[in-house]
C-alpha cells in the first residue's frame, strides 16, 4: 500500500511558534495594506476558466487505505459530503455524522464541539503524532474555521494541496481571498473551502411591514444604510415592541470584520478601535432595550427565529440563514418564508470552513478527490447552491446564479439575494484575521456581557477580565 508521508513537526508547540512569527508579522500586519490594494485591483479581474478535468473524472483510489477519518466540530461538512459526493453511501440518511462508504473505503467522522476551544484542543492533541498512528486510525482530513485555521495552515500538520496533485489551474474560479487566506508564509496553499461567506442583514418581513410600511429590500436598506440610520430605525423598532437584534453579539461580526488590526501583533493582544466601538455601541443599545445580552446560539438569541420573539433583524452569511434559523420547525419565521435580506450598514463576512489534509494520511487520492468534487466541480457547487442555499466558492457559478430568475431561497420568501452576497464577497478582506480569533472573540464577548448587564462597573474593568481570560488560554501572549 502506498503511504503518503510528510515530515512532522517534533511538537505542535514548535510548529505554532513558527506560525506566530509568520502570521503575527508578515501575514497579519505588514502585508495588510498590500493585501488590500491587491484585492482591490485583482479580485474584480475576470477569472480564467478552471480546469475541471480531474474534478469530473473518477479518482483512482486503489492505493488508498481502508478508512477515511475526518475530524469536525459539527455536521455541516458531513451533510455536504453525503449529499453531493458522487456515489457516497450514507450509513444513516438522518445522521451524516454516522459516516458511510466511498467505494470500498469506510468514512468515519469524529465530532468535537468547538465551545471553549475544545475542538482545537482535540486537534492539537491528535494531529502531531498522526503519522505514527495505525493506518486505519490516522486522521486523513480535518475541518477548520476561519477563526483559527491559520494555526494549522502555518504548521507541518497540514499538507499543501499541491502535494495532493491539485494544480493552481483547477482553482482559478475560486474567490481569491479564500486562497490567499489559506496560503502559508512559504507560499503553500494548505486548504480549500467550498464556501465564501459574505454577510447580509436578515430582516423580519412582517416587522418591516409594520414599522417601515414595506418589506421590500430597498425600503429596508434605506432604513439601515449606515450605523447612524440603523440606530434611528432601532428607536422606531423598540417603540413598536420589537428588539432591533436578539442580542448584542448579532452585530459583533460586522464590526469585527472591519478592523484595522488583528487581535494579536508581535505576541501582544490588541483591542482594535472598531471592537471598542462595538462594545460602547452595544452598551448603549442594551441600556435602551434595543437588544439583549444573551449568548450567540443560546435561547434568547434563537427566540427571534419565531414571531413571538419579536426581533427585527439578524446579521449573517448564507449558512446562518439555512443552517441555523429553525427552518424545520413549522412555527418558525423561516418555515413561513418570513425573512428578507438586504446589504445592511456595512459589508462583512463571517466564518468559512476549510477542508485540510492531515499530514500522515494514507488516503491522499480520496482527500484530493473530495476537495476537487466539492470545491472545483462547477456542477456540484451549483447543486449545493440550489439544494442547500450555500454561497459557494466559485465566482462564475455564483454570478450566474445571481442572475437566475428561477432561483430563490424559500426562507427569504423566494428572494434571490445572491447579487448582494456577490457584491459583499468582492469586499472581503481577511488580512487581519489571526489564529487567536475564536479564543479572543469568546473571551471578549463574555467579558463585555458582564459589562452590559451591570455585573462589571466599567469598560476598563471588563477589559481587564478579558485580558486575564485570554492570557490564561494563551500564556504566550502579553497585553
Amino acid at each position: 500500500m502506498r503511504k503518503f508521508k510528510k515530515v512532522m513537526a517534533l511538537s505542535l508547540v514548535v510548529a505554532m511558534g513558527a506560525s506566530l512569527a509568520a502570521c503575527g508579522g508578515e501575514k497579519s500586519a505588514e502585508n495588510t495594506n498590500a493585501a488590500t490594494e491587491e484585492k482591490q485591483t485583482t479580485e474584480a479581474e475576470p477569472e480564467k476558466e478552471a480546469d475541471e478535468e480531474a474534478a469530473k473524472a473518477e479518482a483512482d483510489l486503489s492505493s488508498d487505505g481502508k478508512v477515511l477519518n475526518i475530524q469536525c466540530w459539527n455536521d455541516e461538512f458531513a451533510r455536504r459530503l453525503a449529499a453531493h459526493y458522487p456515489g457516497y453511501e450514507a450509513n444513516d440518511p438522518d445522521d451524516a455524522l454516522k459516516g458511510g462508504k466511498i467505494g470500498d473505503i469506510e468514512v468515519k467522522f469524529a465530532m468535537t464541539p468547538s465551545t471553549d476551544n475544545a475542538y482545537q484542543n482535540n486537534l492539537d492533541a491528535v494531529l502531531p503524532g498522526n503519522a505514527d498512528a495505525a493506518e486505519d486510525d490516522r486522521v486523513d482530513m480535518f475541518l477548520a474555521d476561519v477563526d483559527y485555521a491559520l494555526k494549522y495552515f502555518n504548521s507541518d500538520i497540514s499538507v499543501p494541496v499541491a502535494d495532493l496533485g491539485i494544480a493552481d489551474s483547477e482553482l482559478s474560479a475560486q474567490y481569491k481571498h479564500t486562497k490567499d487566506f489559506a496560503t502559508d508564509a512559504n507560499g503553500n496553499l494548505k486548504g480549500l473551502s467550498w464556501q465564501a461567506c459574505p454577510g447580509v442583514l436578515i430582516y423580519n418581513r412582517e416587522a418591516a411591514k409594520e414599522i417601515l410600511g414595506s418589506d421590500d429590500p430597498e425600503t429596508v436598506q434605506a432604513a439601515v444604510a449606515d450605523w447612524d440610520t440603523y440606530n434611528e430605525t432601532a428607536k422606531k423598532v423598540v417603540e413598536a415592541g420589537y428588539k432591533m437584534t436578539a442580542t448584542a453579539n448579532d452585530t459583533y461580526r460586522v464590526f469585527a470584520d472591519n478592523v484595522s488590526s488583528p487581535w494579536v501583533v508581535d505576541g501582544k493582544i490588541v483591542v482594535d478601535d472598531n471592537i471598542k466601538n462595538w462594545a460602547e455601541t452595544s452598551k448603549e443599545q442594551v441600556d435602551a432595550k434595543v437588544t439583549g445580552t444573551g449568548d450567540l446560539w443560546g435561547e434568547e438569541w434563537s427566540a427571534g427565529f419565531f414571531p413571538e420573539g419579536k426581533v427585527f433583524c439578524y446579521f449573517g452569511p448564507a449558512w446562518l440563514i439555512d443552517f441555523c434559523m429553525s427552518q424545520a420547525d413549522p412555527a418558525s419565521i423561516a418555515a413561513q418564508g418570513g425573512w428578507g435580506a438586504t446589504t445592511g450598514p456595512q459589508s462583512f463576512a463571517w466564518g468559512g470552513t476549510y477542508i485540510i489534509a492531515a499530514a500522515g494520511t494514507d488516503n491522499p487520492a480520496l482527500v484530493a478527490d473530495i476537495m476537487r468534487k466539492l470545491t472545483v466541480d462547477t456542477d456540484i457547487m451549483t447543486e449545493i447552491v440550489k439544494q442547500d442555499n450555500d454561497f459557494v466558492n466559485n465566482k462564475p457559478a455564483m454570478e450566474a446564479m445571481a442572475q437566475d430568475t428561477s432561483y430563490g431561497d424559500a426562507i427569504l420568501g423566494g428572494q434571490n439575494a445572491l447579487d448582494m452576497f456577490c457584491t459583499s464577497a468582492e469586499n472581503i478582506d481577511k488580512s487581519n484575521v489571526s489564529e487567536y480569533d475564536q479564543g479572543c472573540t469568546e473571551s471578549f464577548q463574555k467579558a463585555m456581557k458582564d459589562y452590559f448587564e451591570g455585573n462589571t462597573a466599567t469598560y476598563e474593568e471588563a477589559l481587564e477580565a478579558f485580558y486575564k481570560s485570554v492570557t490564561e488560554k494563551y500564556p504566550e501572549l502579553t497585553y
